[in-house]
């Protein structure tokens, strides 16, 4: 089954330290006919990149102790193909932020607001 109202994306990236967040994520876009992939940590996420270039990646801006920017800024230096979802729980992301990125979610996020941010809208 494809992704509704948008190109089917068959691999996702979800790099958040919340468990239950990369929980929610695998679930519900894996039931849309996702590959989702998670990553609790900036290391792990390099690890996920390395073994191939997701088409989404949902990123965190907090993972944990790190900070979800420095892999942004990777993502942005190799000239990944990927299309990023910045994730944040907090009230307000600076418009330079966004133009970096093709999409912000804010925690918590309703679950079609997760599909349409992953299958390619722009959700603000």
């Amino acid at each position: 089954m494809g992704a509704p109202g948008g190109r089917h994306v068959k691999d996702v990236l979800v790099v958040d330290d919340e468990r239950s967040i990369r929980l929610l994520c695998r679930v519900n876009l894996e039931v849309e006919g996702h590959t989702v992939r998670e990553a609790g940590t900036l290391a792990e996420a390099r690890r996920e990149l390395e073994r191939g270039t997701p088409d989404v990646i949902l990123l965190d801006i907090h993972v944990g102790p790190d900070d979800g920017l420095e892999l942004l800024d990777e993502i942005a230096s190799l000239e990944l193909p990927s299309r990023v979802v910045l994730l944040s729980g907090t009230a307000e992301v600076s418009p330079e932020l966004r133009a970096r990125v093709d999409s912000v979610l804010g925690k918590p996020f309703e679950l079609e607001d997760l599909s349409t941010a992953v299958t390619g809208s722009r959700v603000r």
